[in-house]
């Protein structure tokens, strides 16, 4: 298929900071450069057992003493090092769980309408309409706990619980946990997997060259009298390799250690920093074996993007990708209102949560999430139906992350009620 002019590949027109390769196959972050200093200091430690190892095989006879460093080292530093830069390169590559962002913000076709929120907010968010403010925020019921879920002013949509924007990459993420600087990426849903079994093993490689540099001095003290001192000195690139892995396993043991105790009380980087779980009850937390099967045994969920799609350079909706490759916003969106003439996108799905995969979606109630106002406005869409990313998300206790509690009363309703009704009369 021939490119026609006016068309363009989704990944060259992306409103994100993230850089793609190999025709949008591969996606990385703006600093991706960081990459090549990681892949040194992995290489550099294993290339120097590797030539230690070679130079026994070569300079020993099966006569003389056996030697530490042989050929089934050499295999197995080959075997650790491989594995660990290609979870390096899988952390790295991938979509961490980019949600689509949407064209523009909510539209109001009535301009007369008068706002009736349900869910109390100090804040409000200019909508495309002067006449339309959506809350900066809205309480859903995740698991019987109340969550806060944001509204982003970048990708011009509610976060999905979890979720939350990079600022370094300029997208929001699923499953939000942190922007890494050693794989150039934001670590999310979609790749937190690889991340953990990437500091998980290096970490064993800074356990397996320290303690194979020590038993080669040991071995070699022979030649130096018994002296473990002389030893040293006769074995340099031993000594060295020693002081790098002792102060390299410092960061990334301590890394690895941490972050089992995240994936086994399900909790994120972000979270665990901003909302202090382990003083409140973590809604996602459905036991330790359960949280750790959940990251490793669960299937991953597709990306929410088809980069490769063609747009259309006319469109101003660079950036999404729902139900085709872009859905801008059209018609009215009266948002929060409860009110008929809601505009929806194909599926039942509002205009302001478009670019999901809605292509197998299921009622909220099969997964424990409701809208908190669900009575208060009956006609009301669902805002948050799951589509299967989002029931990862929720119903699992995985997926993408910017939640916080936020207790929200009968009385703080009728008073928001009360406030923006007076607005309303007096414009009147």
């Amino acid at each position: 298929m021939e490119e026609e002019p006016n068309r363009r590949r989704l990944y060259q027109v992306w409103r994100g900071s993230n850089k793609f390769l190999c025709g949008g196959r591969l996606i990385f972050g703006p600093d991706a450069g960081s990459l090549f200093l990681s892949t040194v200091l992995i290489i550099g430690p294993l290339v120097g057992l590797c030539c230690q190892c070679i130079t026994k095989m070569n300079s020993s006879t099966s006569d003389q003493k056996k030697n530490v460093l042989g050929l089934p080292v050499l295999i197995a530093t080959v075997l650790l090092g491989l594995a660990d830069l290609a979870f390096l390169l899988l952390t790295s590559s991938r979509d961490p769980g980019i949600v689509p962002r949407n064209a523009r913000p909510p539209e109001c076709g009535d301009e007369q309408q008068v706002v009736d929120m349900t869910t109390p907010s100090t804040e409000w968010v200019n909508a495309a309409s002067p006449h339309l403010r959506v809350p900066r925020s809205k309480d859903v019921v995740v698991n019987g706990c109340v969550v806060k879920v944001k509204y982003c002013d970048t990708c011009l949509l509610y976060r999905p619980p979890r979720t939350s924007h990079c600022s370094i990459c300029n997208n929001c993420v699923q499953k939000f946990d942190h922007h890494c600087p050693w794989v150039g990426q934001c670590i999310g849903l979609r790749n937190y997997r690889f991340f953990f079994l990437f500091i998980s093993t290096s970490t064993l490689l800074c356990f397996y060259v320290f303690a194979l540099s020590w038993l080669n001095i040991a071995a070699e003290r022979e030649e130096y009298g018994g002296s473990l001192l002389k030893s040293m000195g006769g074995e340099v690139l031993s000594v060295v390799l020693i002081v790098f892995t002792f102060v390299s396993v410092w960061f990334v043991g301590g890394l690895t250690v941490f972050h089992l105790y995240l994936m086994s009380t399900n909790q994120t980087t972000y979270e665990n920093f901003r909302y202090r779980y382990d003083k409140k009850e973590n809604p996602y937390n459905r036991g330790a074996l359960a949280n750790i099967a959940e990251v490793f045994f669960t299937r991953m969920p597709p990306s929410l993007n088809r980069f490769r799609s063609w747009v259309s350079e006319d469109d101003d909706a660079y950036g999404g990708g729902g139900g085709g490759v872009l859905s801008p916003m059209s018609g009215g969106l009266d948002l929060e209102m409860g009110r008929k003439g809601v505009h929806y996108s194909p599926g039942g799905i509002p205009a302001i949560l478009q670019g999901m995969d809605y292509s197998e979606m299921e009622k909220m109630d099969a997964v424990g999430v409701h809208v908190k106002d669900r009575q208060a406005a009956p006609e009301a869409p669902d805002l948050f139906v799951i589509s299967p990313a989002w029931q990862h998300d929720v119903g699992c206790g995985g997926g993408g992350g910017e939640g916080e509690r936020s207790p929200a009363t009968v009385q703080d309703q009728d008073a928001e009620r009360t406030l923006v009704s007076s607005n309303a009369n007096s414009q009147r």
